[in-house]
């Protein structure tokens, strides 16, 4: 691997790689470290000759809780950080897309935010029968910015993408599965060994079929997330800014209900 990581997890067993968000004391959330590991990882597993597969989970009880309230609320108070880590916020989701190796993920547990964001930009996605996922940025007055505008809408169309991004509501894995969000739904325990069933399956068959396949399906994928990502992570930029932004990030820290101004 080109980089060391300290809050993922890698291992490779049979030329599968698996990659584990690994900060379960905080349920894997988002601070700079993490931002910074993820917007690295895709393009070194891409480039890891030692694998042909990658599978993509959480340890712990989630999978990623998006980001950190602490974090944010730093990013509030000092908008030049917040602005410093754009870059890499596009470079999480174009390294994903451009990867020729299948992804699979394995949503261990709840994934929100940008945790929902990588796991469905991942090529399979399996679920815990108790895992929930959802994109509840504006429920933190934040623009969804980093990739959920992308990949929701491709999907499950643009009505239930809209109805999850603008109400930020969190779906179990059944109301996912039923949706078309997720291909699979299984008992949490056998997660992991359903995970390397299929990754084994696609470790045995045609390596170069299997990734060009993948990138040619891939093309509107990463054509739509070079139109939209600038677009998105700007106006998540200026969401950064407001009353109502600060407001949500302090009740979420004080476990209280936000008052929502407009401001």
């Amino acid at each position: 691997m080109r980089h060391t990581y300290k809050t993922l997890s890698l291992q490779t067993r049979d030329r599968v790689l698996w990659i584990r968000l690994n900060r379960p004391e905080i349920m894997n959330a988002v601070d700079d470290d993490l931002h910074l590991e993820l917007s690295r990882v895709f393009e070194d597993a891409d480039r890891d000759p030692d694998s042909d597969v990658v599978v993509l989970t959480g340890s712990g009880r989630a999978f990623c809780a998006g980001g950190m309230a602490s974090w944010m609320e730093e990013k509030a108070q000092q908008p030049d950080q917040f602005r410093d880590i754009m870059p890499d916020t596009k470079r999480i989701v174009f390294s994903q897309l451009q990867m020729e190796k299948p992804i699979i993920c394995a949503i261990n547990g709840a994934a929100a935010g940008l945790g929902a964001s990588i796991a469905l930009m991942c090529d399979i996605i399996l679920a815990a029968d108790t895992a929930t996922i959802g994109d509840p940025h504006v429920r933190m007055g934040f623009v969804a910015g980093d990739g959920g505008p992308v990949i929701l809408p491709q999907l499950i169309g643009f009505a239930r993408a809209k109805e999850m991004l603008l109400l930020g509501n969190m779906l179990t894995a059944q109301e996912a599965h039923s949706m078309g969000l997720i291909n699979r739904v299984v008992p949490a325990a056998e997660l992991e060994a359903e995970t390397e069933k299929m990754a084994i399956q696609l470790v045995r068959g045609a390596k170069w079929a299997i990734r060009w396949t993948k990138t040619v399906t891939n093309i509107p994928l990463r054509r739509l997330a070079q139109e939209l990502m600038d677009a998105s992570v700007a106006y998540e930029m200026a969401s950064n800014l407001t009353s109502d932004h600060r407001e949500a990030v302090r009740a979420f820290i004080e476990k209280r209900k936000p008052t929502f101004t407009g401001d």
